[in-house]
């Protein structure tokens, strides 16, 4: 009884019968698999920039100033312009078509990116390369929700989310490596090797998405699924309302106060992983560095930061399994507050900390919990209504990055290490709209 218990706990009650555990497998392993390795490319060709710009692209390209914030900008601004569009693309052309193509195009600007000679090389790839990201996250996404039950969707998609953060620590790792290893090899500096793999890698998971990604329940044709399966997956999640793809969509949809409310959800919690995302930790060793005040090494640029990764991925995992099983979605927002609270407090008195800021960046990494937490809670709200759930999901992650575009230049520049006085400060006040979350508990 004891083992049941945490069996529950740890990855959901079990399904009712022989088939459809057998179906849940196959989802798992044609849906969740893809989506994962899709989502952990993506991460690795967005991260690599952070790890080369610490490992020699700086020096080499001539960067100053704001000039990595820019290039994040540019890249920031692609994937909102394009985030709306590509999700609604979703409605009318597959995913197992949609999302591969994608892959590929990125994966190629991600190798081409070896290629810059100046910053403004880079800010038109990485522009491009952002609208070629924007389906996968709110996407995949959209198919989890339409798969899997409201007691399985935020384990899912808390593996998803982790997937990304490994990816990160993997691109640290990789770029240490590739620096030891291969720089100057064949005239390439260690981080043009680490863009020219990371967009390698990217190509042949596309290509297994378009063979095996079974797309949505109702456009299922994948040889991995019986008539039957077909049919059960259809039947075990709640059966959506008919709406269509017309003028009205946007006046149902803005006239319901979920938009509102889970767009100004996400909108705090994009800006809440400030830290982790603009790769604060290693700017700061590098700073400190070039102060006299440490002796890292470019190695320890991109493993170092790997702790803040590790503790993300740890919180996703707990977390997802925690709101599973009490239903309290926004609980996690006040974690993920009152962590930061602590972080950004700890970053700011780091004359007084000495090693101890590693913990206070690691920490941060808490933040990342709020992607699985809040994106199934709208998944599960958004059920009854496909459009809905579309332009919610994209529009949450849409107005995140577009405040992004703006608020790491302003509050997070690379030359305002090592303490990014007024990003810390600014870390309380944006915590406000995270309390709305304990008015909607009731609707929880």
């Amino acid at each position: 009884m004891a083992m049941q218990a945490v069996r529950n706990f740890v990855w959901g009650p079990p399904p009712e019968t022989k088939a459809e555990a057998r179906l849940l497998r196959k989802i798992d392993f044609a849906v969740l698999s893809f989506v994962c390795l899709m989502y952990w490319s993506n991460y690795l060709d967005r991260a690599n920039l952070s790890n080369a710009y610490v490992s020699g692209m700086q020096e080499a390209l001539g960067m100053t100033g704001d000039d990595l914030n820019k290039v994040n900008t540019c890249f920031t601004v692609g994937y909102t312009i394009a985030q709306i569009p590509q999700n609604l693309l979703l409605q009318v052309i597959p995913a197992r078509i949609l999302f591969p193509l994608n892959m590929v195009i990125w994966g190629g600007l991600t190798a081409v990116t070896a290629a810059a000679k100046s910053t403004a090389h880079l800010e038109v790839i990485r522009f491009f390369q952002g609208m070629a990201e924007a389906s996968t996250f709110v996407g995949a996404h959209y198919i989890m929700g339409s798969w899997y039950r409201e007691a399985e969707l935020c384990k899912r998609a808390a593996i998803f989310s982790a997937s990304a953060q490994i990816a990160t620590l993997f691109s640290g790792i990789m770029q240490a490596s590739i620096h030891t290893s291969m720089d100057g090899v064949h005239g390439l500096a260690g981080f043009q090797w680490l863009f020219i793999i990371c967009g390698l890698i990217t190509i042949p998971i596309g290509i297994y998405g378009y063979v095996c990604f079974p797309d949505t329940p109702e456009r299922n044709r994948s040889i991995l699924f019986s008539a039957e399966e077909r049919a059960l997956a259809l039947a075990r999640v709640p059966k959506r309302a008919e709406t269509k793809l017309d003028s009205t969509v946007f006046r149902r949809v803005l006239g319901s106060w979920r938009w509102w409310f889970f767009s100004s959800i996400w909108i705090v919690g994009g800006e809440l992983e400030s830290i982790g995302s603009n790769a604060l930790m290693a700017l700061w060793m590098k700073n400190r560095v070039k102060a006299g005040a440490a002796s890292w090494t470019v190695s320890n640029f991109n493993y170092y930061p790997n702790g803040a990764t590790a503790v993300s991925v740890v919180a996703l995992l707990l977390t997802a399994m925690y709101t599973d099983w009490n239903k309290k979605r926004y609980h996690v927002n006040l974690l993920i507050a009152a962590v930061m609270v602590v972080s950004a407090s700890l970053i700011l008195a780091q004359s007084q900390l000495g090693h101890a800021m590693f913990f206070a960046f690691y920490i941060a990494g808490v933040s990342y919990a709020g992607q699985s937490s809040n994106f199934s809670w709208a998944n599960d709200v958004t059920r009854h209504d496909e459009q809905e759930r579309g332009i919610i999901l994209a529009s949450m992650n849409c107005l995140s990055n577009a405040f992004n575009a703006w608020w790491s230049i302003v509050f997070f520049p690379a030359d305002h290490a090592p303490t990014w006085t007024s990003g810390m400060v600014s870390a309380p006040e944006l915590l406000e709209p995270y309390k709305a979350g304990e008015l909607m508990s009731a609707n929880d």
